[in-house]
């Protein structure tokens, strides 16, 4: 449970990083996300999970 925890407090310092070092970046995607369909978006979603479902299976056997 506490490499639960670690994950989940390792993404908020990512998204706080990308927001601290380029928030005009973040915003153009933001409305770029908001300008897309609920399906782009969730085709796109599940891309990003597989890819990082893949990631993990590769670096926990790794290890």
């Amino acid at each position: 449970m506490a490499q639960l925890w670690a994950a989940l407090c390792l993404v908020a310092v990512i998204e706080g990083l990308i927001l601290f070092v380029a928030p005009g970046l973040w915003k153009r995607t933001a409305a770029q996300m908001l300008a897309m369909s609920s399906g782009a978006l969730r085709r796109v979603g599940g891309v990003i999970l597989l890819l990082g479902v893949t990631a993990l299976v590769l670096v926990r056997g790794a290890g």
